[in-house]
């Protein structure tokens, strides 16, 4: 696990605040659904993915590389082989 230095407090209703630079780097935007885990002692975080990276479509998603991507943009993507 990559260590950044930055220290946030937790609020009395349990919020931590994500800095601007993590969320530019993970490019995380307002609204973003964030899936949480639990490893050992640690919590972790990861950006939600919930429709394909390139239209926005919510339908036949298969995950590639980690990644949603709907079958009418990998069908466009293999014919431009």
């Amino acid at each position: 696990m990559k260590e950044t230095g930055i220290v946030r407090k937790v609020d009395e209703l349990g919020r931590v605040v994500l800095p601007i630079e993590l969320r530019r780097t993970l490019n995380i935007e307002q609204k973003d659904l964030l899936e949480i885990y639990v490893e050992d002692d640690a919590i972790i975080l990861r950006k939600k993915e919930t429709a394909c990276i390139f239209c926005g479509g919510l339908r036949d998603l298969q995950v590639y590389r980690g990644r949603n991507v709907c079958a009418n943009c990998i069908r466009r993507l293999s014919e431009n082989r």
